[in-house]
This record gives structure tokens, C-alpha cells and sequence, in this order.
């Protein structure tokens, strides 16, 4: 049995890598902003047989995902995932204009992660595995514009979460960030090409392999390295 922690897990491939975690016989912590809205999850939850418990935390928040880290009664955790994400402004920002945008998405997927991370580091020991969210949209590869909020935190994530992995490599944990594959999430929309059932069934299997010498590195969801 792996101890889990899920933030980001009120729905899509979150809730389903907490949903699959529990009927593999895991103990799940999945983490919400506001768990009286968190769809399907406390279904989940309360179907468990006390395998997964619900814990607010603001991923925005120090004070949030520190008092998160608090309630979750275990001594070690095997695996973090950190989903939570927006998409945020579509078009290119060329004009002057506010930066709301911008600092939300900075706050939620770049400093989000570091957050959840740090929380939780005093629970994470050898053998442990740090995935982060990422996006093919992160990479040099990717060939359109646009995203301006969205590209910056997750291009900015992958390089972050490659200096974490070399601070923490002496100590065993395993740390990197993926990219989900393009997914049938209210994010994704329902023509994508993948469902959450396919995504977070090969992120599992991603996440179990996942060895130390390859700490830092970027990988799409069923397992390939992705370019960055």
C-alpha cells in the first residue's frame, strides 16, 4: 500500500488518479481549494472505506498547504502529484493591460507546486516520487503563440522542478514534471484525443517506473520523454 497525496484532485485527471489510487488499496490524500465543491470526490471519499480523506488547501496559500501537510496522518508519502492548474488567457497580452491574469497563474502553477513541495518535504524520503504537472505547451517545441500566463508558469515549472530534483537527488526523491496528454477535461474538452481514465491509468505507471537517474526530466504521459 502507497501513501498518495493528490492536490489538485476535485476533478478530471485528478480525481481519477485518486479514484484509481484508492481501488489499487492506497491511501489517498487528495487536497482541494474548497471541498463543499468538489464534485465527485467526497463520493469517492465516502465510498473508500476510509482510504481517502479530503483536505482543503489553497494552493495559493502557504498557510493553506502548510495546515494541509498538518492534517495528513501519515508518517511517509510515496507519491505527490500536483495537478492543479488554469488555463488562463488564450491570446497573445501585447497591449497594456492588468497583470491579474498573469500573477494567478504564477501563483497557482509555478508557486503552487513549490508550495505542495515544500509542505510535504518533511513526509518524502528515499523512494519518494514528485510529479508535477507540466504541458507540451511548455516546450521550445511547441510551434504556436499565445498562452502567454499559462506558458511562462509551466515552462517556468519544468525548469524549477529540474533544480529541486538536483537539490533532492542526494536524498532519494525523485522529482519531475509531465505533460497529461491532451485530455477529455472541462480544460481539454470533450474532442480530445485521451479520457482522465487513459491519462491517469499511464501517469501511474509513469510514476511507479520512475527511477533516480532520471530525476528532472520532462515525460509525456505514457511514458516518452518529451523535448523541451
Amino acid at each position: 500500500m502507497a501513501n498518495v497525496i493528490v492536490a489538485g484532485a476535485s476533478r478530471g485527471i485528478g480525481l481519477e488518479l485518486a479514484r484509481q489510487h484508492v481501488e489499487a488499496g492506497d491511501r489517498v490524500f487528495a487536497l482541494v481549494r474548497d471541498p463543499d465543491n468538489a464534485g465527485e470526490l467526497p463520493g469517492l471519499a465516502s465510498s473508500s472505506g476510509g482510504k481517502l480523506t479530503v483536505h482543503a488547501a489553497d494552493v495559493t496559500s502557504d498557510s493553506s498547504v502548510a495546515d494541509a501537510a498538518k492534517s495528513v496522518d501519515a508518517d511517509g508519502i510515496d507519491y505527490v502529484y500536483i495537478v492543479a492548474g488554469i488555463v488562463g488567457k488564450m491570446e497573445p497580452m501585447l497591449e497594456p493591460g492588468d497583470w491579474d491574469t498573469f500573477d494567478e497563474a504564477i501563483e497557482i502553477m509555478l508557486k503552487g507546486p513549490l508550495r505542495v513541495l515544500r509542505a510535504f518535504l518533511p513526509k518524502l524520503s528515499e523512494g519518494s516520487k514528485v510529479i508535477a504537472f507540466s504541458s507540451q505547451l511548455a516546450a521550445s517545441t511547441w510551434p504556436y503563440g499565445g498562452f502567454y500566463p499559462y506558458v511562462a508558469a509551466k515552462n517556468g515549472l519544468n525548469r524549477m522542478f529540474r533544480s529541486v530534483a538536483i537539490d533532492l537527488k542526494d536524498r532519494g526523491i525523485v522529482v519531475g514534471t509531465i505533460h497529461p496528454g491532451y485530455v477529455q477535461t472541462d480544460m481539454g474538452g470533450p474532442d480530445a484525443d485521451i479520457t482522465p481514465q487513459e491519462s491517469a491509468s499511464e501517469i501511474r505507471k509513469l510514476a511507479e517506473w520512475w527511477p533516480l537517474d532520471k530525476t528532472g526530466d520532462f515525460y509525456k504521459w505514457n511514458g516518452e520523454p518529451h523535448a523541451w
